[in-house]
């Protein structure tokens, strides 16, 4: 092995070592909330009784990704309907099934609308029009010491059906 051929070997394998020591936590950073569980917690949105009609909540998400910045300020929401009686609430998470804008309740006609794309939502979530596929996305609630307690969780790639 000639001088050259070792140099170019030494310098080969100190770029190597370099590029794992810098490369590794960066890719270890931006991987990890993809391997860590979620907390399962609630967060407080308000008074149950202080809900009468569709309402916008705003609230900080408790476990955004080190990266989200503003987008960890987020919305929802909330819907209160009388059924038999007992107090119910619908939350859904205030972006787009079709894009992810954000939707306007609208009082006058019943619906949420995404100015966007022109997606048309009945009060209960349904598609009414335009292009999106899918209903609202719901979140999960209780009521608990007169609080509304939402579940803190991410959006969700597909609607999957809530347990009852």
């Amino acid at each position: 092995m000639d001088r050259r051929e070792f140099l170019s070997r030494i310098t080969l394998g100190l770029s190597t070592l370099i590029a794992a020591l810098v490369g590794l936590p960066i890719i270890g950073y931006l991987l990890a909330p993809l391997v860590q569980p979620l907390p399962d917690q609630y967060i407080d949105v308000g008074a149950a009784d202080s809900f009468h009609d569709t309402t916008l909540v705003k609230f900080r998400d408790p476990s955004p990704l080190p990266w989200a910045g503003q987008l960890a300020d987020s919305a929802l929401w909330v819907r209160r309907r009388a059924d038999s009686g007992a107090q119910m609430f619908q939350v859904f998470s205030v972006h787009c099934t079709h894009l992810g804008c954000p939707v306007n309740w609208r009082p006058a006609a019943g619906i949420f609308l995404c100015p966007c794309h022109g997606g048309v939502f009945y009060a209960d979530g349904r598609v009414a029009g335009g292009p999106p596929e899918r209903p609202l996305f719901e979140r999960d609630w209780k009521v608990e010491g007169g609080r509304l307690m939402v579940r803190a969780e991410p959006l969700p790639t597909i609607q999957t059906p809530k347990a009852t």
